[in-house]
C-alpha cells in the first residue's frame, strides 16, 4: 500500500535521466554487482550492492531499486514509491512512468512539479532529447506515449529510433514485426522484415537481438548461420544462448535440431556447470541432471576444471530483462 507523501516541487525534474558524476571506483563495483545479479534475475541479493550506488547518487541504481521492490510485492510500496521518486527528481523517465501506473500522485500525493500527470512529466522530459537526436530519448518515447495510449505515436518513435542506429529499438521492431506487428503481404515477408532489423541490431553487438536472431534462422532452417549467432549471443552474455549451447555440445540428440557442431561432452558439461554456478540456472542443471551418464567421473572432473573458463569470461551472463518491462 503506498504510504501518503505530502506533494512534491521536483526543481531537477528536468535533469537527464544519467548520473551526472562519475561514482568512486568501489561504489562503481558495487553498482556493477548489484546489476549483474538484477540482470541473472537474482533479484534478491542485488538491493545491498546497489543501495551503494544509489546513495552515492546514481540514479540507474535507484531505478531499479524502486524495480526490485515493485516486483518482489508484486506492486507499488513504500520502498519502491521512494526510489523512484528519488530517480524522477534527476529526470529519470521510467521512474516516473512507474509513479504514474502506482497511482503514486493519486494516492500518495507524490506528483509532478506544476501537475498531476507523470506521463506529462515524462514525456517533457525526454521529448526535447529525442528531438535533438538523442536516440535513447527517441527510444523511451516509445514507452512514454504507449502510457498514453498514443499508439500511432509510439510506434513513430519507436521506428525512429530504430532508423537512427538504436539497437534495442532495432530488437524490439524486429520481434514486434515477427509477432505480426504490420501489415506484410505473406509470412515469408514478414520473417524477412524481422530478420532484417534483427540483423541491424545484431551487428552492433545486441546479445538479445542475436538470440533473435538465430531463432528466427533456425525456424528457417539456415541451421548453420543460426549457430554463428548463437554463438556471438553466447559471446555477449546471453544466458540462454549460452545454456543451449552447452545443451547442444553436451546432448545435441536430446536439445534437437538447432545444433550444428558434433558431440563434445565434456566441453558442455564445462559450460552448464559454469552457468549454473554463475547464475543458479534450473535450466542448467536439469540438463545436467538428466545427462549425468554421459560423462565419467573423470570426464566430470575435466570439465569442472574447464568450467573456470567459462566463469571468467566478460561480459557476465544476463537475462537481460528490458529496463521498462512488466
Amino acid at each position: 500500500m503506498i504510504i501518503a507523501f505530502k506533494a512534491l516541487a521536483f526543481a531537477a525534474l528536468l535533469l537527464g535521466p544519467a548520473s551526472a558524476w562519475a561514482l568512486e571506483p568501489e561504489t562503481q563495483a558495487a553498482k556493477d554487482e548489484g546489476l549483474r545479479l538484477y540482470n541473472a534475475h537474482l533479484r534478491s541479493q542485488a538491493p545491498p550492492y546497489l543501495e551503494v550506488a544509489a546513495e552515492a547518487g546514481d540514479v540507474d541504481a535507484m531505478y531499479y531499486l524502486g524495480e526490485i521492490h515493485r516486483l518482489r510485492h508484486m506492486g507499488m510500496t513504500r520502498e519502491a514509491l521512494e526510489w523512484y521518486r528519488r530517480a524522477a527528481e534527476h529526470g529519470e523517465p521510467y521512474a516516473m512512468l512507474r509513479l504514474h501506473q502506482g497511482g503514486a500522485c493519486r494516492l500518495g500525493d507524490v506528483c509532478p512539479k506544476g501537475g498531476d500527470d507523470w506521463r506529462q512529466a515524462a514525456l517533457e522530459a525526454t521529448l526535447p532529447q529525442a528531438e535533438a537526436g538523442d536516440t535513447e530519448a527517441m527510444y523511451t518515447l516509445f514507452s512514454i506515449y504507449s502510457t498514453l495510449e498514443e499508439r500511432e505515436q509510439s510506434y513513430h518513435w519507436l521506428e525512429t529510433a530504430a532508423e537512427a542506429g538504436n539497437p534495442e529499438a532495432q530488437y524490439r521492431l524486429g520481434a514486434r514485426i515477427h509477432n505480426d506487428y504490420g501489415d506484410y503481404p505473406d509470412e515469408a515477408q514478414r520473417q524477412e522484415a524481422a530478420e532484417a532489423w534483427l540483423r541491424r541490431a545484431a551487428e552492433q553487438g545486441h546479445a538479445p537481438a542475436m538470440n533473435r536472431l538465430s531463432a528466427l534462422l533456425s525456424q528457417r532452417e539456415r541451421h548453420e548461420e543460426a549457430w554463428e549467432w548463437r554463438i556471438g549471443a553466447s559471446e555477449g552474455g546471453h544466458q540462454g544462448s549460452r545454456i543451449n549451447l552447452g545443451w547442444c555440445y553436451l546432448n545435441p540428440e536430446e536439445r534437437g535440431d538447432i545444433c550444428v557442431e558434433g558431440q563434445d561432452v565434456v566441453k558442455g558439461w564445462a559450460i552448464l556447470h559454469a552457468v549454473s554456478e554463475e547464475t543458479d540456472s534450473r535450466t542448467a542443471k536439469n540438463v545436467m541432471d538428466r545427462s549425468h551418464d554421459l560423462l565419467t567421473d573423470e570426464q566430470r572432473e575435466q570439465a569442472e576444471v574447464l568450467a573456470e573458463e567459462w566463469l571468467a569470461k566478460e561480459p557476465p551472463l544476463s537475462q537481460f530483462p528490458p529496463r521498462f518491462g512488466y
